[in-house]
């Protein structure tokens, strides 16, 4: 058994993108943003619609760096809650983020990777894209979160 596999014997069995995407109607600031969770061979995906209240930079025009970062953290929270069955809600320690180019106003994906599963603590290291360039990422970003008190 490989490490991811190890990971996702300890959270359970992931939840669906559709049923990801109905706790939506409940997180207002994932709608504000335009956030949906989307299948892939690999787990969930994330996307973040192409929307012009989510423009920082009107003359190139480029997303604000600030909603870039708040949809990667919180593809980060819903990918965990995913594997956790929706049954816990983590909480943010820590989140650091790499702008590595503009992201223009398109859409703009990010997949989640479980680095490490802890009893309290759980790494999550976040690629975001846009287009069909996954290999050219426009940021990434670590979150270190901590389950609440069961």
């Amino acid at each position: 058994m490989n490490e991811s596999d190890l990971q996702t014997a300890q959270l359970g069995q992931r939840l669906s993108a559709d049923e990801v995407n109905s706790w939506f109607d409940k997180i207002p600031y994932a709608q504000l943003l335009g956030v949906t969770a989307l299948e892939a061979d690999k787990g969930l995906v994330f996307e973040l619609a192409s929307k012009a209240d989510n423009v920082g930079n009107p003359l190139l025009p480029a997303l604000h760096g600030g909603v870039l970062a708040g949809f990667m953290e919180t593809a980060a929270i819903l990918n965990v809650m995913a594997y956790s069955g929706g049954q816990r809600v983590p909480k943010v320690i820590d989140f650091s983020i790499d702008y590595l180019r503009s992201a223009g106003l398109k859409t703009t994906l990010a997949s989640c990777q479980v680095g490490r599963l802890g009893k309290r603590v759980v790494n999550v290291s976040v690629t975001a894209w846009q287009g069909e360039q996954q290999e050219q990422p426009v940021a990434l970003a670590r979150a270190h979160l901590v389950w609440p008190n069961e």
